[in-house]
């Protein structure tokens, strides 16, 4: 299976910056193997890959027509698997036919159609190239369109039974969902614009034709938005969606999925019970998708964790892989860690004895400082009485049992307390002219 892995190995990560030695793929996380960021984190190239991904939804022979259109409106179809061929009617005429594989628009040409549309966009989403807005959009498509929910040698082990239900819904979806939005004036489409008003139950008499007649003047209607409901301008251009109906058209600022609320890169969409999703969306509402892999599930057997799905397999630490069925795991950032890599590399220590604190254990925090809940963790910084029960005086994590305490405590032995608890205020009160300031700064709590 072709998963991409020498897909710009090496590439700087925008999010980590040096935290990060380089790009290089999981073999099925679809993350980076070191900061663990997505690859569209990444300054990564991915025009090329844009276009065969986009290409690879709209390949059948049911597109060629739409792209047709689309290259009628000045968008440029990427034609490097153009094929000629000849039909035995084209043979008479002497004509060639040429039939042409499909591929992505590119975002950025100066072409009538895309640019109309990204003037019409907020201008906080419109790509310009090499800016942050087109980054943004470079995630979108990556977020809206993965390669994995439409090709299934970007999947990760499928088995043949797998394959062959991945094809048959994606083969499924492309008939039934799938479709790009069409930027036109309203004037142009056959959208309603009038209602004729006749009167019920009346037959020709003088009277009542003179009134038919009258009647029968076209009353003009505003055209409304889909979404939004509110009114469209006359002279500004609507999208409309085919698999929705020409009676049905968006502003190009509302033509957004329905589940993330977010633009539909390229127009992008899918049509399902009267609403607009993006790729991820609409698959995430028809399949499982697995919370390690980010892969739609085919398999029969899955499992269910804190309400999410996952390969049996994928359900694993997001540290070590280890599979985490029948054993103890954290959630740390969203993601399963076994309780070794817990504790190892994300447990919080104890400002009282400075161990990691396991996650089965009771603790006791205070803002950002965590202890033990024991009689020999939780003591007064100057008496060392226990304080688990008990209200206690908080300075930057340093804690006693009473004012009294805290005023009896010297500099010298402030100062330790404060270096022996590792606290990341010491920088800001390093002489005794602000350490006394620092002093009075006191929190009360139970």
């Amino acid at each position: 299976m072709d998963l991409g892995h020498k897909e710009e190995i090496g590439a700087p990560c925008r999010k980590c910056k040096e935290n990060c030695p380089g790009f290089e793929l999981h073999f099925w996380k679809k993350i980076c193997r070191n900061c663990k960021c997505k690859p569209e984190d990444h300054d990564i190239l991915l025009s090329t890959e844009e276009e065969k991904k986009v290409g690879k939804l709209f390949e059948d022979a049911k597109y060629i027509n739409l792209i047709t259109k689309l290259k009628s409106e000045g968008i440029p179809i990427h034609n490097r698997n153009a094929k000629i061929s000849t039909k035995p009617d084209a043979v008479k005429k002497k004509v060639s036919i040429n039939t042409f594989t499909p591929r992505s628009p590119s975002p950025f040409q100066k072409q009538a159609l895309p640019r109309k549309y990204m003037q019409m966009q907020p201008k906080e989403k419109q790509p310009v190239s090499g800016s942050e807005e087109a980054q943004y959009r470079k995630k979108q498509l990556a977020k809206q369109l993965p390669a994995h929910d439409q090709d299934p040698s970007k999947c990760h082990e499928l088995s043949p039974r797998e394959v062959k239900e991945m094809e048959q819904f994606v083969k499924k979806y492309k008939y039934e969902a799938l479709g790009v939005g069409d930027m036109k004036l309203p004037s142009e489409m056959n959208v309603p614009l009038y209602k004729a008003h006749s009167p019920a139950g009346v037959r020709n008499t003088p009277a009542v034709v003179g009134y038919k007649e009258k009647s029968m003047k076209p009353k003009k209607t505003p055209y409304s938005c889909y979404w939004c409901k509110h009114t469209i301008m006359e002279g500004h251009p609507a999208v409309f969606a085919e698999k929705a109906g020409y009676d049905k058209l968006w502003h190009p600022d509302c033509f957004i999925c329905s589940t993330c609320g977010e633009l539909l890169v390229n127009m992008i969409y899918f049509w399902k019970n009267g609403k607009l999703y993006c790729g991820r969306h609409y698959c995430d509402s028809e399949k499982p998708r697995c919370a390690g892999c980010d892969e739609l599930i085919f398999s029969n057997e899955y499992t269910q964790a804190e309400h999410k799905n996952w390969h049996l397999k994928h359900f694993c630490c997001f540290d070590c892989n280890c599979i985490l069925a029948g054993k103890l795991y954290v959630m740390v950032s969203d993601k399963p860690v076994c309780k070794p890599c817990y504790m190892k590399n994300h447990a919080v220590v104890c400002q009282g004895c400075h161990n990691a604190i396991d996650p089965e254990e009771q603790r006791i925090m205070y803002n950002n400082f965590s202890w033990h809940a024991s009689t020999v963790c939780f003591l007064c910084s100057y008496c060392r009485k226990c304080l688990f029960g008990q209200k206690f005086v908080a300075v930057k994590g340093i804690v006693f049992c009473s004012m009294e305490c805290k005023k009896r405590m010297s500099y010298e032995e402030f100062k330790q307390a404060v270096l022996s608890h590792s606290c990341p205020q010491w920088p800001a009160f390093h002489d005794k002219l602000q350490f006394e300031k620092i002093k009075e700064k006191t929190d009360i709590a139970n």
